[in-house]
């Protein structure tokens, strides 16, 4: 005997649910996909499938094993209730309820296309996803909000935190990586908002963002040299303008040997490297206790003997310890931080100092910044949708109370096509020796960095040229 009990239920007149037109046999994420007919049908069929079946059972079972489980008990109950549907419909509804069950419900489909970017519920019946740059509507909805709070509880219990209504936002993430945020009522009007940033299954390489333009080959070498000869670099951008892939593409170039320490919110970044350590912070409990905010973690990890800090988002204080770190041996940390451009990042970078409630002089600020940071690299996403590096920025220090930055790189926009998509190009500045030259030096990087500005310059020209 299986895992359900025996099914006595006496049957039901037969119902049929509305196939003119019939449905697809492969619908599209962005399909209008099921009736009201259906998901009352997929309701009393679900019911019957909780009271039958032994959950302490399933949970014993692999993913497969349980899946086949759970598609006998429902081919049963189908048959019991005398429900009339096609196979293909059958099939569909069988897929429907065993991601209901195991995994995450009406989201699975979306989850398994690997061209999405984002994923935005806004209450059980509405769904948009980002693809190509441009938000688009599905036909995605969930059964009802209570079955979409359960689905946002099941994924932020994997790491250990919840959602509910005395703790209504919640930051988590999924087993690849991808970014969860969920948050739910009463702050959230019309049922639970979440909103997944998902992760490519192959993850992006310096390489690939030259094939897509995001910048060009020249650009790409001198970002290697970065990554490479232990330049302290703060990636900044906007919402959504891949801030953590590049930090991802620029620790491809961290030597093996050496011991990095990553700091985040909800742990995103990949690094390949064998000797990682990766530290999360966590939210209050129930009782408002046990917290550890980013600033406990960054000044723990520099007790760890870190070679490099890297901080998935710098957001509040713990801008200071991250710029002390920089400055005391740890050469080639790396952080995120959300601006419009690189002078404005630095900006940035001392009003959270100063939002910690350091009292230190301004100028004693804009001089931390100075002796720490080395490169800033600037990313964005145009309205078309695609995203570029649109500077790479040298830190060269002050004159007064001014910050001094140089442009190495700069994008400039030319217009647009028929079609609305931006024409720009990349352009050198024509540094021909950069402020971190006797640190690539140091590292045996001159040449190769030599080699991509005379590059960059030459590409420039004929540019200017034509």
């Amino acid at each position: 005997m299986g895992l359900g009990a025996p099914l006595t239920t006496a049957p039901t007149p037969g119902r049929r649910i509305p196939n003119e037109p019939s449905p697809p046999l492969a619908p599209t994420a962005t399909d209008s996909r099921h009736s009201e007919a259906y998901y009352e049908v997929k309701g009393t069929i679900f019911g019957a499938l909780i009271e039958a079946i032994d959950l302490a059972q399933l949970a014993k079972l692999d993913a497969e094993s349980a899946r086949e489980e759970i598609r006998d008990i429902v081919n049963e109950i189908v048959a019991i209730k005398n429900v009339v549907m096609s196979i293909s419909e059958q099939e569909e509804l069988l897929d429907d309820i065993c991601n209901d069950v195991l995994g995450y419900g009406p989201l699975e489909p979306l989850l398994a296309r690997d061209d999405i970017a984002d994923i935005m519920v806004n209450g059980s019946g509405t769904t948009y996803i980002e693809v190509m740059g441009k938000i688009q509507k599905t036909g995605i909805r969930f059964r009802d909000n209570q079955q979409l709070l359960n689905i946002c509880q099941r994924i932020v219990s994997q790491i250990g935190r919840r959602v509910d209504e005395s703790s209504p936002i919640c930051d988590a993430r999924l087993p690849d990586g991808s970014r969860v945020n969920v948050i739910v009522p009463p702050l959230s009007i019309d049922g639970p908002a979440l909103t997944i940033r998902k992760f490519k299954k192959d993850k992006l390489t310096l390489e690939q963002l030259v094939r897509y333009g995001t910048i060009t080959h020249e650009g790409a070498e001198i970002l290697k040299v970065i990554g490479r000869s232990r330049v302290n670099t703060i990636v900044s951008g906007g919402t959504g303008s891949g801030k953590t892939t590049l930090l991802n593409c620029l620790t491809q170039f961290i030597d093996d040997d050496e011991r990095i320490i990553t700091c985040e919110d909800a742990a995103e970044l990949q690094l390949q490297q064998p000797h990682v350590v990766r530290l999360e912070t966590r939210p209050p409990n129930l009782e408002g206790e046990g917290q550890v905010t980013m600033r406990d973690l960054v000044r723990n990890c520099l007790r760890m003997r870190p070679e490099r800090i890297i901080v998935g988002e710098v957001r509040g204080p713990e801008a200071f310890d991250l710029l002390q770190a920089m400055n005391t041996g740890h050469d080639g940390s790396m952080g995120t931080l959300h601006a419009n451009n690189p002078r404005e990042g630095l900006s940035r970078l001392e009003s959270m100092i100063t939002m910690g409630g350091f009292s230190l002089p301004s100028r004693t600020i804009r001089e931390m910044v100075c002796g720490s940071v080395d490169v800033v690299v600037q990313v964005a996403r145009l309205r078309d949708g695609s995203r570029k590096i649109t500077h790479i920025t040298e830190v060269m220090g002050m004159e007064g109370d001014v910050v001094i930055t140089q442009d190495l790189f700069v994008y400039d926009l030319m217009g647009e096509d028929a079609k609305g998509n931006l024409i720009g190009r990349h352009r050198s500045t024509g540094i021909g020796r950069p402020r971190f030259w006797d640190r690539a030096r140091y590292y045996g990087e001159e040449k190769r960095l030599a080699a991509a500005l005379d590059a960059a310059e030459a590409v420039s020209s004929e540019l200017g040229k034509s």
